[in-house]
């Protein structure tokens, strides 16, 4: 059989044409290649048509496609407002610093040497910046609010891949005596207390963002340009004066210090607008380091912190009767020998003072005279009384974390419960809302609202009791602070001054303590012209002095005294030299 090759070879041979060679004979119809031909034809005319389109006529897809693998938008961080005190003194300011990272591709060639000198001035052991240069992710942060001068030193290395980014870091001039005042902010630059966090929104302002381009390492190579201006935060000026605040921190902190108690505090209120004029508490903490804050240095026992007032209660009970000519300063009331039942328990006065009028009971603080002052008044109306003046309600000072503290409804009272109420047990509260409530004797019968910001308004005020009554209660307070009352060591040289002392036991699993006490006082000065509101907290002082007359008093003494001078009001008293007995009245609580 012959091959196709010599076929045609044959066919050639005999004459015939090589085109029409029965090998090359197309068996298939000529409209099928022409098919064939128009298809790729509108094929190609396809995506010819196509690729004009995208390239000429609509191009936002492909640029918007490749946008998204080059360009990004960048956050600008805005200023964290500035907060100053009434007088314009900086208590809390944002610095600029910066953030440290590294691509870990452009970082692995870097000598250790550097290595370990970047690890140094980034306060890092040199294993953690090892491990954080060995993670899988292309992009990783090494250390937040790195100072300018640090950040210099790190740009000296050299090094390449690391990426430093613009950030701030709040500063705190005033440092621990400010710090639970002010507050401080998070490494986000978000308040976590006092009034940085408080007064969060007003203060971290609007941040913006700009366009720039990236390589695929993250590195920015252009900038495109500005999106969203960044607003900066408004500044805050508070109420408080740090002149004042500073008298008031020392003055605790030796407080606490002298007397060995476990913890103190201290308010000053402004009485003509209710302004916080210093808040202060030991312990305390350095806002600017951190590192080793406990939750004791953190709590702002002025506003979160709640007790059992004590004595310091007793002229609310004494104001309310005389407001509603129930008595009258002269009216007598005898106490006895010191020992009286009311509802089948016994109240007792630390001393027998016998038949005494209601000055002396404030002066002597007799629990038994407060008690009979009491058994005048419905429950219904001394409950009224409290909670007109903030107990037990929730504060409105627009400060965080302030506590309620605790007053049980009225129609739940038994005899002794009433009793003891009436002289500052079975009732609690913080040392600010007990300052706060110490305004109706320190003004003409009124309470206005408390303000931790400088105000430029004359506050409104509540009426509570009326102004010949306030002028009572200064007078008999006033007394407690002479030689025969309960608070002789609170006297100041040049000023007259009153308030009243109080000794409350601690509670203990449920029980009072014979041996725990928190010891108060709260006074007024200058008794001529109110100017100031002061209360004092002395929590578990441990030596043999521990009520309110022997820790708290002359702790309001020293600061009050500085605390006149510092704001010059000038003396209302000729008598300088101050006549403290030898064994000073005890308050009964």
């Amino acid at each position: 059989m012959k091959t196709g090759t010599q076929g045609a070879r044959v066919a050639a041979g005999k004459g015939v044409a090589f085109t029409k060679s029965p090998v090359l004979a197309v068996r298939l119809p000529d409209w099928r290649s022409r098919v064939v031909l128009f298809v790729l034809f509108a094929a190609f005319a396809a995506l010819a048509c196509r690729a004009l389109w995208l390239q000429g006529v609509s191009d936002q897809f492909l640029q918007k496609q490749g946008a998204s693998r080059y360009m990004r938008t960048q956050e600008l961080p805005a200023t964290r407002g500035k907060i100053f005190d009434r007088n314009g003194t900086v208590l809390a300011s944002s610095l600029p610093v910066k953030s440290v990272s590294a691509f870990t591709e452009d970082i692995k060639g870097t000598p250790p040497e550097k290595l370990h000198e970047l690890a140094t001035l980034l306060d890092l052991p040199e294993a953690e910046l090892l491990r954080k240069l060995a993670s899988d992710r292309s992009y990783v942060y090494l250390k937040r609010q790195v100072e300018m001068d640090v950040i210099a030193k790190i740009e000296k290395l050299g090094i390449d891949g690391l990426d430093m980014r613009k950030e701030y870091k709040r500063f705190y001039p005033q440092g621990e005596v400010m710090a639970h005042m002010v507050g401080f902010t998070n490494v986000e630059d978000v308040g976590q207390e006092a009034m940085e966090l408080a007064q969060q929104k007003s203060l971290v302002g609007q941040p913006g963002s700009r366009r720039v381009i990236k390589d695929r390492l993250g590195r920015i190579v252009e900038d495109v340009g500005l999106s969203r201006e960044p607003h900066d935060g408004k500044d805050l000026h508070l109420a408080v004066d740090s002149k004042l605040q500073y008298i008031a921190f020392n003055s605790i902190k030796e407080a606490v210090e002298k007397f060995h108690a476990k913890a103190g505090a201290a308010v000053v209120l402004d009485v003509h607008t209710g302004e916080v004029l210093a808040l202060t508490n030991w312990p305390t903490y350095n806002p600017n380091d951190r590192s080793r804050l406990t939750g004791e240095q953190l709590r702002n026992r002025v506003i979160t912190d709640t007790f059992e007032p004590g004595s310091t209660l007793k002229p609310f009970t004494v104001a309310l009767a005389l407001d509603k000519g129930l008595i009258k300063p002269s009216t007598l009331i005898d106490t006895g020998n010191g020992r009286y039942f009311t509802g089948g328990h016994p109240i007792r006065d630390t001393h027998p003072h016998g038949v005494i009028d209601i000055g002396t009971i404030i002066q002597k603080s007799s629990n038994i005279g407060t008690t009979k002052v009491s058994e005048m008044l419905s429950a219904q109306e001394m409950w009224e009384m409290f909670t007109k003046v903030g107990f037990g309600q929730a504060p409105r000072f627009g400060f965080p974390g302030a506590a309620a503290g605790r007053v049980r409804p009225y129609k739940s009272w038994r005899i002794v419960e009433k009793a003891n109420m009436s002289f500052g047990q079975g009732i609690s509260m913080s040392l600010l809302q007990l300052a706060h409530a110490w305004l109706i004797f320190a003004r003409e019968g009124d309470i206005i609202p408390l303000s931790f910001q400088k105000t430029t308004e004359k506050p409104v005020g509540q009426q509570i009791i009326s102004p010949k009554t306030a002028a009572q209660m200064r007078t008999m307070v006033e007394s407690v602070v002479g030689p025969g009352g309960t608070a002789s060591l609170a006297q100041v040289a040049g000023y007259r001054v009153g308030g009243k002392t109080g000794t409350a036991q601690k509670v203990i699993n449920g029980r009072y303590s014979q041996t725990r006490y928190v010891g108060n006082f709260v006074g007024i000065a200058p008794m001529s012209n109110p100017r100031f509101v002061i209360a004092v907290m002395i929590d578990d002082p441990s030596g043999p002095l521990h009520t309110g007359g022997s820790v708290a008093a002359p702790t309001f003494a020293k600061l009050a005294a500085n605390a006149l001078r510092a704001d010059n009001i000038p003396p209302d008293s000729t008598v300088t030299d101050i006549i403290i007995p030898e064994h000073p009245l005890e308050e009964s609580n």
